[in-house]
């Protein structure tokens, strides 16, 4: 597949006619050779056949109906301390994406990086640090053809559910990675400062979470109820509780919006 325009906005693009995790391949690439995938590297597939979430979770659809899109970021002006804004980078550059396609819809952000039409799940990533701690492979999974039974979950959407039709792989990931690109390099130009890049105030223009009541379900089992107030400066979710009365800050865990 040629995904010509897509090029344009890749060090190096490669596409994969089928595998089963573009992120657990472009893992493996990576550490071992850094000249041969260098920043900005990408994979790409539209059948991805072991596909993962977050906290583990399986990622399948049929071939042809969704893409899977890797991109290696190894960003030589900060360190790992700055690398938790990235997958909320990713999020943006793939909400933007879907907004230019689904115009008249509300498209959002629901922390920390699944894309959200109407309230449904279109879009997630999962961010894997590499081993040296010198770079990051940001993967990201979007719903393209699927009807609605072919959905893993009632509350999860696609772009021909909502009438996007007729497009090529190529139409949907330029428009990821256009974006992607333009706001890792303005975070870069800012040293990895999510204010003077004016990334913080982008993720909290787009967001579904921030404001509302949450229910937040943590790793290890446990959950709490809480108003998401805002992100600190890794940008982890800030959530208020009231027994005991306290700010939380939560770095890794499921999302619930309540009702508003």
């Amino acid at each position: 597949m040629e995904l010509s325009a897509s090029r344009e906005f890749a060090s190096k693009l490669e596409y994969l006619s089928e595998i089963g995790s573009t992120n657990t391949y472009l893992l493996n690439e990576a550490r071992q050779s850094a000249e041969l995938w260098s920043d900005f590297s990408v994979v790409v597939t539209d059948n991805q056949t072991a596909g993962r979430g977050r906290m583990d979770r399986s990622w399948e659809a049929k071939a042809g109906a969704s893409l899977a899109v890797s991109v290696l970021l190894r960003p030589a002006e900060y360190g790992l301390e700055h690398f938790g804004w990235l997958p909320l980078l990713a999020g943006v550059a793939m909400r933007n994406a879907v907004a230019s396609l689904i115009s008249d819809e509300d498209v959002s952000l629901k922390w920390p990086n699944d894309v959200l039409v109407n309230g449904e799940k279109i879009s997630g990533i999962l961010a894997e640090v590499l081993p040296d701690g010198k770079g990051v492979v940001i993967g990201a999974g979007l719903n393209l053809l699927q009807s609605k039974d072919e959905l893993p979950i009632p509350t999860a959407t696609s772009l021909a559910l909502h009438g996007v039709t007729g497009f090529s792989l190529d139409d949907v990931l330029v428009r990821y990675l256009a974006g992607f690109m333009r706001m890792y390099q303005e975070f870069n130009q800012a040293q990895g400062d999510p204010n003077l890049s004016g990334l913080r105030q982008t993720i909290l223009d787009v967001s579904s979470t921030i404001g509302r009541e949450v229910v937040v379900s943590l790793p290890d089992g446990t959950s709490f109820t809480g108003n998401a107030a805002g992100l600190d400066s890794d940008g982890r979710l800030l959530v208020a509780v009231s027994n005991p009365v306290e700010i939380r800050a939560v770095a890794a865990g499921d999302i619930q919006h309540l009702r508003q």
